[in-house]
């Protein structure tokens, strides 16, 4: 169940961030960060009852400080997303945001059994095989690439803090982590004098990519509460894939030999990691 939980958040993640990548191409980034994070907040505040848990004061603290960080990380994403090309920010982006709580985790004393060790290098490395792609040169792409590795940091930022609440305290570290992003991002318009308006047309976008990323992080907390961070945060990296492959199929980018290998090597790794988990 666990690793049927963190592949579909893999897949639920890549379709937001394709239409967060569609949206800052319409409307401004803290534009969609924020309507995303609004829609977000509202879906989690629907599930609370549904998919209660015993609300504590750590918790909600933990929460709130993955959400300044996962904040962080989105901000500079979508940013990354806008500027450079979305085949290669998303899974430059990935592999850092997996690499953090890998190496957290095992720190931490998490020791997965050897196939499961063998799929996590084999994830990486396919993380690393989708990102090759000789589009575009000069620093333009070298900034938006720098852009996606500090956004990656936030994203493993999130995925380590928010394992650190409570495992019985259902929804409530998302609640906080939402709420938190939301006010940071929201403050930081006001300081910037960005006005918050989405463009024409992208406000069903906006709502679909805060709609599904919320939705990934439900599936990610639910996963992390029954299995090893170091495992369930390599399989939510696999992402890239579907936002690859949305990409290819919507917009036309296409995708070298090269970059259908890392596909295959992410499904060969999930394949392992499968494998691994004790009965």
């Amino acid at each position: 169940m666990t690793v049927i939980l963190a592949t579909a958040c893999a897949i639920v993640y890549g379709t937001a961030d394709f239409f967060g990548g569609l949206a800052t191409r319409r409307a401004q980034v803290l534009s969609v960060v924020t309507l995303s994070q609004l829609a977000g907040l509202a879906l989690i505040l629907g599930l609370l009852p549904l998919l209660p848990g015993v609300y504590s004061d750590p918790a909600l603290a933990w929460g709130l400080a993955a959400g300044l960080s996962g904040a962080a990380g989105l901000v500079l994403f979508y940013r990354a997303l806008a500027t450079g090309v979305m085949s290669v920010v998303a899974p430059t982006t990935a592999v850092t945001s997996a690499a953090l709580p890998v190496v957290f985790g095992l720190a931490a004393g998490e020791r997965p059994r050897a196939w499961a060790l063998v799929g996590v290098a084999l994830a990486l490395g396919s993380v690393l095989l989708v990102s090759q792609d000789k589009s575009g040169g000069g620093r333009g792409p070298l900034a938006s690439v720098l852009v996606a590795l500090a956004a990656g940091a936030g994203f493993g930022g999130f995925f380590i803090l928010l394992s650190m609440a409570p495992h019985e305290s259902g929804l409530w570290p998302l609640v906080g982590a939402r709420l938190s992003s939301v006010s940071m991002v929201a403050l930081l318009a006001l300081l910037t004098r960005r006005a918050l308006r989405p463009g024409p047309g992208s406000l069903h976008i906006i709502v679909a990519a805060g709609v599904l990323d919320m939705a990934a992080n439900v599936l990610y907390l639910l996963a992390q509460q029954d299995g090893l961070l170091s495992l369930v945060a390599v399989l939510v990296s696999l992402y890239p894939a579907s936002t690859l492959l949305l990409a290819n199929r919507v917009l036309g980018e296409r995708l070298r030999p090269v970059q259908l290998g890392g596909v295959l090597c992410a499904l060969a790794s999930v394949a392992l990691i499968a494998v691994a988990q004790p009965l």
